[in-house]
């Protein structure tokens, strides 16, 4: 291929920006557009195949519209229920999902003591489960899934005021002290958690390692795709903000994306210069 790949990043909301940012520094020469499912917005709460509706019906849309060489599912409860699904009604596509990393947690350990701040659909899914078993079957593991902290992710993305006290309420039971030992990682399995990351480390009793995601989802989509498309000199590439619902986005949710975009810019200016 002798151009940049264009990936459409995909989420309930307005987690997925996460993975953004760490896609866009991985790969600075390729065409973003970043999909937020409104329509469907929250899937933690939602029955399985109610999710696995949305997604297809969604990704039918917005594959029709974009065409996208690549598609990163930046959401752990749709990955875990629906990327089988996409793979088998787009085979030409890669897809790369998103799911909790337990594994760096449980190695990354001294305390042995980890917790698994997710939704409460991931905490009851059986792949989180068989995550657990296959990486930390020796570590004493915390599920914790919270229903109210992907709406205040979202509503801090928007503008609106967030409360500390309903924070620190959401992930006081991933902090455990047994035998004198301390929670000292705690893994963030919703895409949505990394936009509190400040509040987090503000309000936590102790210090322990947050563990985002994004990175690892950005290194893997490079991986999948660099083989078709490798990687361009830096250039100003395209990018596209859509709603599932087609509402524009609020002023601020606008203004906090368009600075995003250049803090993206003045990194691949400087990744250029290097």
């Amino acid at each position: 291929m002798t151009r940049a790949p264009r990936i459409l990043v995909f989420d309930s909301g307005l987690g997925g920006l996460t993975v953004f940012r760490a896609l866009a520094a991985q790969r600075p020469d390729a065409d973003y557009v970043y999909a937020a499912d409104d329509l469907g917005f929250p899937y933690g709460s939602k029955p399985e195949d109610e999710v696995k509706s949305l997604v297809l019906s969604a990704l039918e849309r917005l594959i029709a519209d974009h065409a996208p060489d690549g598609v990163v599912i930046a959401c752990n409860t749709a990955s875990t229920l629906v990327l089988p699904l996409l793979r088998a009604r787009w085979p030409k596509i890669p897809f790369v999902g998103t799911v909790p990393a337990i594994k760096p947690a449980a190695e990354g350990s001294r305390s042995r003591l980890i917790s698994v701040l997710a939704t409460p659909g991931t905490v009851a899914r059986d792949y989180t489960r068989d995550l657990i078993e296959k990486f930390a079957h020796d570590r004493e593991v915390t599920l914790v899934g919270s229903k109210t902290l992907a709406g205040l992710a979202e509503a801090f993305m928007q503008g609106e005021s967030v409360a500390d006290e309903a924070i620190a309420r959401e992930i006081a039971p991933c902090f455990v002290e047994k035998d004198g030992r301390r929670t000292d990682a705690i893994v963030l399995a919703c895409t949505h958690y990394p936009l509190l990351l400040d509040f987090f480390a503000r309000l936590a009793p102790w210090p322990v390692h947050w563990i985002d995601p994004a990175p690892a989802i950005a290194r893997r989509a490079d991986h999948v795709l660099s083989e078709r498309f490798p990687t361009h000199s830096v250039r100003d590439a395209a990018f596209a903000f859509v709603f599932t619902s087609g509402a524009p986005p609020a002023p601020r949710l606008l203004k906090t994306i368009e600075v995003l975009r250049e803090k993206i810019a003045r990194e691949r200016q400087i990744k250029a210069l290097a």
